[in-house]
């Protein structure tokens, strides 16, 4: 497959730039990929198929960004942030969203001590590292926008008082894209908070042969446990390898490029709405993200045309001329990218 038709199916897990001999990376950023490499290679012990999904949750979470996750129940969400926490011995919370949620279910309360005779803080599931809301369009937006605050600032307020949220911090939000009876639809600037979007699909034949296998034998539960994987690094060393991709080399012919396709999603024909700023960002943080898994110290265009789909499929919106011709996000964003020239670095 050429790179120019590199996005034709999502589902394809992401291939790795490798370093050339000219571009050798230094030995941080080698042992950083072989501690990615590990990391990966644990969730899949529990996670069939799916790598794609896996290689982009990696990248949302060393870019310090928070990812959308769409996909119906079942295929594995919760499975996955579990794998993750227990990968670098971080903490994991669940919140199921419910139309009866309240912004104090997430962040916490004050509540009065009768022995003390003061109030004392009751901290919410938002203190934690990695935190999977679960249906989060099933809340009223007032409830979404409790996470606003965690998402955008690493800190949460109860009662007028601010706390610091615990680093490394990485919201996994779920929704489902076939019921939306009794949803509240995320407004475009929560959208945009999300670094990511990413699709996980039903697995392949032999994916799902192999999950029934993993399921079934010698077990008495239907579901798969995370208790077989290992710790591989902690969460001091997470937030390093964060610094590090903060610290990967970009061209500034690669910010160009970045800067290129989010302004061509606003002129674009196929969408009303196109990316702002944000999106450019974005596309440098997981191009970035890409270049450390890769094993380098450098971003390439490659890099950035690869953190495309996750990046913006959120972030744009379809003419009405399109959706009645059947055309998807995904589809225009890659006849777009296939026109934008690519530099030379």
């Amino acid at each position: 497959m050429s790179e120019d038709n590199f996005f034709e199916d999502d589902n394809q897990e992401p291939e790795m730039d490798t370093p050339t001999p000219e571009s050798a990376p230094n030995p941080e950023i080698e042992d950083a990929a072989k501690t990615i490499d590990e990391i990966r290679s644990q969730i899949q012990k529990v996670m069939v198929g799916q790598k794609h999904v896996i290689d982009q949750v990696l990248a949302a979470l060393l870019s310090s960004g928070h990812i959308l996750i769409e996909g119906v129940p079942g295929l594995g969400k919760t499975l996955l942030v579990k794998a993750l926490s227990r990968c670098f011995n971080g903490q994991f919370r669940r919140i199921q969203f419910t139309p009866d949620l309240m912004p104090s279910d997430v962040t916490g309360h004050a509540m009065y001590d009768m022995k003390s005779e003061q109030f004392k803080i009751r901290k919410g599931p938002a203190f934690t590292n990695l935190l999977l809301a679960d249906e989060i369009n099933r809340a009223p937006a007032k409830t979404q926008a409790a996470l606003l605050e965690v998402m955008q600032e690493k800190q949460i307020t109860i009662e007028g008082k601010a706390f610091s949220a615990q680093l490394p911090f990485m919201v996994l939000a779920t929704q489902n894209p076939i019921e939306q009876e009794g949803t509240y639809p995320l407004p475009e600037a929560e959208l945009d908070r999300f670094m990511m979007k990413v699709l996980i699909d039903y697995p392949s034949l032999v994916e799902e042969v192999m999950l029934a296998k993993q399921v079934t034998t010698g077990k008495a539960e239907d579901s798969l446990s995370v208790d077989d994987i290992e710790s591989v690094t902690d969460s001091s060393q997470m937030l390093h390898l964060q610094k590090l991709v903060a610290e990967i080399e970009v061209d500034d012919a690669v910010f160009g490029y970045a800067a290129k396709i989010t302004r061509t999603t606003r002129e674009w024909h196929s969408f009303s709405i196109g990316a702002g700023p944000r999106g450019t960002i974005a596309l440098i943080r997981v191009g970035r993200a890409y270049a450390l898994m890769g094993g380098r110290d450098f971003v390439t265009p490659n890099d950035i045309k690869k953190a495309a789909l996750g990046v913006l499929r959120h972030r744009v919106a379809l003419t009405a001329e399109m959706e009645i011709e059947g055309i998807g996000v995904d589809q225009a964003l890659s006849q777009m990218l296939d026109e934008i020239e690519a530099p030379r670095v």
